[in-house]
């Protein structure tokens, strides 16, 4: 039985294979033109590295809140209340 990556890449997720991406990345290239193409990955490089400081720092307050940072309400009890105060 073979083992499956559960590693998913955008080329996975867009069903890329080598010859599609390579038509692509030129399409880019030609678009953007060579001397943009550095700017442009420095760019999708620090929006990357931004994301996961966001989802790293999300996944933290959750798991330091846990179940214990919610209160439950607690239920008042007329009849127990006014016995009590008597």
């Amino acid at each position: 039985m073979p083992i499956l990556s559960t590693t998913t890449t955008i080329a996975n997720i867009l069903n890329f294979a080598g010859p599609d991406m390579i038509v692509v990345l030129v399409i880019v290239l030609l678009l953007f033109g060579a001397k943009k193409l550095p700017e442009l990955a420095r760019g999708m490089g620090q929006v990357a590295k931004e994301f996961g400081a966001a989802r790293d720092e999300t996944a933290r307050e959750l798991s330091q809140s846990g179940p214990k940072a919610v209160r439950q309400p607690k239920l008042v009890d007329e009849k127990s209340e006014e016995l009590s105060a008597r």
